[in-house]
């Protein structure tokens, strides 16, 4: 009987030994990259009323308590980005010491298949230049946090994963857009890189909002448990709850998104849930301006049955446009020339990231020079049987002749759509659409269908986004 009040005894104490411990989210670890010149925040659990003291080789020395709850939280001022290794160190009921830390620019990835599409393809997928990229992997100053798929019925304190260093077994995992677009960032800014991925494909949008932004919605029923079921992933806010809250305070420089294609069958709702996604997650961030970029959806043939109707895919892309046009600091990567409408992952992940990089470069680090925004449309003119269309270009872009444009069509007030031609104008910004079957036309469109693919060129390379003058 003794001997059993002994080893419960030492259970216990084995037991408090372990609660007592300092915990700290994954992404606090090892290897990590630290936003360069902010206040970052850093936070975890011990004993309640425990002191914690956090130091960093950097200089910066700062304490706080945990509460009644054993939650801490503090923060800590970074230095300018740089190739030098540091340590950091929290004390509390134990001592921890994080190495081979890095000061430099850190981005967040999210999404769906697309963005979690690794370097080395998706199934039978392949990603276009990827040996090019495995190449130069081995690089000790980009860093990789891939956050596994989880699901969750309320936010989470944790995530799984572990920041890697960049080399070709790490890179090959991980996100080809994010670790392409990655490298683009390194060879430009010459700092340290982290990229955060946390994407899981053939999900919703709503899977990525908050709860408390869904519940305004009649339409949508949020499950009140977590059953072990294979679509767990598109329950709403399920995966807010384990893939994004947990970094709420992490600091980064902004976010890229690349989702949509799982919407596109009902696509009135996704305008208001893009804006919802993004000003909900740039308040978890506290950060209103938040820098938010995002992908178009591909081109793509999702109906096999050339007799069946398009499901939504047009849509969508319209309220992808529409929303880069109606909130400050996000940005929208068109890809009407660079989907495969044989297979819903492109390989042109490439293409992808420099664009997105341009966009970053350009607006978030003023490098000069770069064209990132596609040409948008700014004025519709109807003379007699034609349309003249006015676009609006950065300074160093304008269209390029070419032969038989495809995606034009003009309708007039019978609403059918008929196939046009376009001229281009002389001062190479201006288009002028006409058809022989259209008279008096009242509407056109543009790419309007799930598998367009433009040959509309630009001096950029730049594609225009489809639109629509009509509302039908």
């Amino acid at each position: 009987m003794n001997y059993l009040r002994f080893v419960c005894f030492v259970i216990c104490l084995f037991s408090l030994e372990l609660n007592s411990q300092i915990k700290l989210p994954a992404f606090f670890g090892d290897n990590m990259v630290l936003q360069q010149k902010e206040m970052v925040s850093i936070w975890g659990k011990d004993i309640p009323e425990t002191s914690i003291i956090i130091s960093t080789s950097w200089g910066e020395k700062i304490s706080t308590v945990a509460d009644s709850e054993g939650y801490w939280f503090s923060k800590i001022k970074t230095k300018k980005g740089s190739f030098k290794k540091h340590t950091l160190k929290i004390e509390g009921s134990n001592s921890i010491t994080l190495t081979n830390i890095l000061i430099g620019e850190v981005w967040f990835c999210s999404g769906q298949s697309n963005m979690e599409m690794p370097l080395k393809g998706l199934r039978q997928s392949m990603v276009l230049n990827s040996d090019k990229y495995l190449k130069i992997a081995n690089n000790n100053n980009i860093r990789l946090f891939n956050n596994p798929r989880t699901a969750s019925i309320s936010p989470n304190f944790d995530v799984g994963g572990q920041w890697v260093k960049s080399n070709a077994a790490t890179a090959k995992d991980f996100s080809a857009v994010g670790y392409i677009f990655a490298t683009r960032l390194f060879e430009n800014l010459n700092v340290p890189i982290g990229i955060i991925e946390s994407s899981w494909g053939g999900t919703k949008i709503e899977s990525w909002i908050p709860k408390e932004v869904l519940l305004k919605y009649n339409n949508i029923k949020i499950p009140d448990i977590l059953l072990i079921e294979q679509n767990k992933q598109k329950k709403p806010s399920f995966l807010y709850n384990a893939m994004i809250h947990p970094f709420q305070d992490f600091k980064i420089k902004g976010i890229l998104w690349y989702q949509g294609e799982s919407n596109r069958t009902q696509p009135d709702t996704y305008m208001a849930y893009m804006k919802d996604l993004i000003t909900s997650w740039r308040n978890q961030w506290k950060d209103e301006s938040l820098p938010f970029y995002f992908v178009q959806i591909a081109p793509f043939n999702y109906v096999k049955n050339k007799k069946a109707l398009d499901m939504g895919a047009d849509l969508i892309r319209e309220a992808q446009f529409k929303v880069s046009e109606q909130i400050p600091n996000t940005g929208l990567v068109v890809t009407t020339d660079a989907g495969d409408c044989n297979d819903i992952h492109p390989a042109k992940k490439e293409v992808i990231a420099e664009r997105l990089s341009k966009w970053v470069l350009s607006n978030q680090y003023n490098v000069k020079g770069l064209n990132f925004k596609s040409g948008v449309l700014k004025k519709v003119s109807i003379i007699k049987d034609k349309i003249i269309l006015r676009f609006k270009f950065q300074k160093n872009d304008y269209f390029l002749n070419s032969e038989n444009v495809k995606g034009f069509t003009l309708a007039s007030h019978d609403k059918v759509f008929y196939p046009a031609q376009v001229s281009f104008n002389k001062n190479k910004k201006t288009l002028t659409i006409y058809s022989k079957q259209v008279k008096n036309p009242v509407a056109i469109r543009y790419g309007f269908k799930d598998c367009f693919e433009s040959n509309l060129k630009t001096n950029s390379g730049l594609p225009i986004s489809i639109f629509r003058t009509d509302n039908w």
